[in-house]
């Protein structure tokens, strides 16, 4: 095989990978997971067992009204914005909206769902401690 033809099919699988990186994924929305502590927590424990672990990775996590915060992340060129619905025994994170994810059609950009799970594992972590 010439010189020629290996570069091209190097910068071809070069460019294959390329692509697969940029994939999109299926949107991740974290639905009434349970909160089983083995403890009754009040709401406001909820509250701030989400509030500590958004604020550990970089989420800023506002009150929209009792029982529902909104998280913000910001993280390069991309934001991501999420609900996150709350009671004693479940909460939710949900998409709500994201600039430079390349959300349409339920798609959106690799790394969300990424940042959805870490947020899912401190909100699991910040309620264990409580």
């Amino acid at each position: 095989m010439s010189i020629v033809k290996s570069a091209i099919i190097v910068v071809g699988i070069a460019f294959v990978v390329a692509l697969g990186a940029c994939a999109s994924k299926p949107i991740l929305n974290v639905n009434d997971a349970p909160i089983s502590t083995g403890k009754n927590l009040q709401a406001s424990q909820v509250r701030q067992a989400i509030v500590t672990a958004g604020a550990a990775l970089g989420w800023k996590v506002v009150d929209v009204k009792p029982g529902l915060l909104e998280g913000t992340l910001h993280l390069r060129d991309h934001t991501a914005v999420v609900e996150i619905p709350y009671t004693t025994s479940k909460y939710s994170i949900i998409f709500k909206s994201g600039v430079n994810l390349n959300e349409k059609d339920g798609l959106i950009h690799k790394n969300y769902n990424g940042w959805v799970q870490n947020l899912e594992k401190g909100i699991n972590a910040a309620l264990a401690s409580q």
